[in-house]
């Protein structure tokens, strides 16, 4: 039943992804957050699909955590599960992505309507500038900032190097950071056909105020917290 149930979602999740990079392009000279509004509806029927026909279902704790304010969210990133929840489960956001990204048929088209921070990471510090400087417009826009530190998924139980992004952008222009915890990848695995089903548990974390703070340790105590949490999370699973 997961394989016939996994098949069906995949077949869903790619038909909707078809239909919505089309109404996408059309939500072009919308403004940006009716754009976002019309194109997220695609994460929200998906995240729906994953918890009827997969019975991939979620739990969030920790919403009183959240700032009334913009600000630049850290988030583990083990799953495509939470690349698809988080922008509805939270307020609107900006993802910081890889540049080719932008370039898949189809995903791509729906994604640079989202106005994404799309980055070449072999750049390095043009990388870093880049960053901060969309990142501080998309802030005064009325937008978070969602990074994913380890840059890549990976699987329950690892932890990946921790990019400086994030708490760089937070401490140059003095935001909020919030960091973001989460089981997602035991049900839904890195690069597996196969959906688990189960309850996935996102723990959102008090806001770190990065004014005067160094990149580095607001990077470390980020880290910190997220696989602090993470240990606990494992027990869920």
């Amino acid at each position: 039943m997961i394989v016939l149930r996994s098949a069906l979602f995949a077949v869903l999740q790619t038909v909707l992804t078809v239909v919505f990079s089309v109404i996408a392009l059309f939500t072009f000279p919308f403004s940006a957050r009716t754009r976002y509004r019309i194109i997220t509806l695609w994460n929200r029927i998906v995240v729906w699909l994953a918890e009827v026909i997969c019975g991939i279902r979620y739990r969030v704790v920790g919403l009183e955590n959240l700032p009334g304010t913009p600000a630049v969210v850290m988030a583990k990133h083990q799953s495509a599960w939470e690349t698809i929840a988080l922008p509805v489960l939270l307020p609107p956001m900006a993802i910081v992505i890889k540049r080719e990204l932008l370039w898949v048929p189809f995903f791509g088209w729906g994604m640079a309507m989202l106005s994404p921070i799309a980055i070449n990471r072999a750049e390095g510090r043009a990388a870093l500038k880049q960053i901060v400087e969309q990142g501080r417009v998309r802030l005064a826009e009325g937008f978070g900032v969602m990074i994913f530190p380890e840059g890549t998924r990976m699987a329950p139980g690892e932890v990946g190097r921790y990019g400086i992004g994030g708490s760089w952008l937070a401490s140059h222009v003095n935001a909020l950071v919030v960091p973001v915890a989460h089981n997602a990848g035991e049900f839904w695995p890195k690069n597996s056909f196969l959906k688990r089903p189960g309850l996935i548990t996102l723990s959102i974390g008090p806001a770190i105020d990065a004014t005067g703070m160094k990149p580095d340790a607001l990077n470390e105590q980020v880290k910190t917290w997220i696989e602090t949490e993470m240990q606990q999370l494992q027990s869920y699973a």
